[in-house]
């Protein structure tokens, strides 16, 4: 069909015949509709269930069936009704034990150096809090200490229960270093090492030690699960070597993949389960 044809063919538009469908509607803006005032919200109070799953208990859609079956009381009432709302200050309890309603949170760091481990320093030094300023609004604390030397790995948390059993000797963390000496290492002072070694403040053993694969001899791999002050340094200082490096690869489980130095991330849900799982 020849172009003249086409243009023969298309119909009128509706603008053409003066019926432009746009002038139909009005351009004054629709009339209100009555709404009843929501009542704001109190920022004192909190949802049962959400005080109950930001404890750490379970998630909210369990909380409302533990707070339906009678599991939860508050100020030593048992309450049953959904949607309840408590204060922070309330005593909730979940089968007679109290919970704190501030959700959990574990932040892991790779430390780099020249920060220490505290919130804050009198003498104005770089502190890990720096780190992770950006990480949470809650009050994190540092899981143990590295020393302002030593890098690698350092868990956050405002889970006190959980950091009472990451730090106690008892329950046999397990941490891994790698350590740069200034020197080789005997052969010999490496099985006294395994041994077990008498220092000032009593014997130390550690659970395993060995030469880095491929490596000069002066770099060592040692894991532990003392948590005394300077405990590696101390170790090899014994000996007569100097640690130049000192770098924490692993601790509970946890490890520097995907993390570079002076970088944070969030624990995943897995890794907080495989935690409490410690004995």
């Amino acid at each position: 069909m020849a172009k003249s044809d086409y243009n023969r063919e298309r119909k009128p538009s509706n603008r053409a015949a003066g019926s432009d469908k746009r002038k139909q509607f009005s351009k004054g803006k629709p009339p209100r509709k009555k709404t009843t005032p929501q009542k704001p919200s109190n920022p004192d109070e909190i949802r049962l269930n959400k005080y109950v799953a930001n404890a750490g208990v379970c998630s909210r859609r369990e909380a409302d069936t533990y707070i339906a079956a009678g599991n939860v009381s508050v100020n030593g009432k048992v309450i049953s009704e959904m949607g309840y709302k408590v204060k922070r200050t309330d005593d909730v309890r979940f089968d007679g034990r109290k919970l704190n309603p501030e959700k959990k949170e574990y932040i892991l760091l790779n430390k780099p150096k020249n920060f220490i481990t505290t919130t804050n320093d009198e003498k104005g030094r770089r502190t890990v809090m720096e780190l992770i300023s950006s990480a949470s609004n809650s009050r994190l604390l540092p899981v143990g200490r590295l020393d302002r030397n030593t890098t690698g790995l350092l868990l956050f948390t405002n889970d006190g229960d959980m950091t009472k059993k990451l730090t106690h000797p008892t329950h046999g963390v397990r941490k891994i270093y790698h350590a740069h000496l200034d020197k080789n290492l005997a052969l010999s002072d490496l099985r006294k090492i395994e041994e077990g070694l008498e220092l000032e403040d009593g014997l130390v053993k550690v659970d395993d030690i060995s030469y880095i694969q491929g490596s000069p001899k002066k770099e060592i791999g040692i894991e532990i699960h003392s948590g005394r002050n300077r405990i590696v340094r101390r170790i090899f200082e014994h000996l007569g070597y100097n640690v130049t490096k000192l770098d924490r690869v692993i601790f509970a489980g946890l490890t520097k993949k995907d993390l570079p130095r002076g970088h944070w991330r969030p624990l995943t849900e897995q890794e907080v389960i495989n935690l409490g799982m410690i004995k």
